[in-house]
């Protein structure tokens, strides 16, 4: 009767750690998708928002604010997770020197007991800070 009680216990452990790693690897891979994201959508945004007008005319490098953020958000709704809810700030667009500061948040929940009570939620930020580069 111990001997089996003890291959109960261990049983338990093992799928309560199967558990974990699970929940760890969901939050893993969101913050890594969010991060990949956000840095591919703000360079793709910032060369579609380069303003070849004032390029030709002046050599100033510049990009456009509303075409930025009009790209970026359709970009970044394109590809993002539909499961999820994103918040996304945009803190600061410089249209020159090219510079965007960027924030996108989510959250990762989940429930140990099964009902509202155990409910765990993580705060997902990424935060980036961009400067658009060209070859001189």
């Amino acid at each position: 009767m111990k001997e089996s009680f003890w291959a109960i216990f261990i049983i338990m452990v093992g799928v309560i750690a199967i558990l974990f790693v699970n929940f760890f690897q969901n939050i893993t891979n969101t913050d890594d998708h969010n991060y990949n994201l956000l840095k591919e959508t703000t360079e793709a945004a910032m060369y579609d928002a380069f303003d070849f007008a004032s390029y030709r005319a002046d050599g100033v490098i510049r990009i456009d604010r509303e075409k930025f953020v009009e790209n970026f958000l359709r970009r970044f709704a394109a590809s993002a997770n539909l499961a999820r809810t994103y918040q996304i700030d945009i803190y600061d667009v410089n249209e020159t020197p090219p510079k965007v500061s960027l924030k996108v948040s989510s959250s990762e929940s989940a429930s140990i007991t099964g009902n509202e009570g155990g409910v765990i939620d993580f705060e997902i930020s990424n935060q980036l800070d961009a400067i658009l580069e060209t070859p001189y």
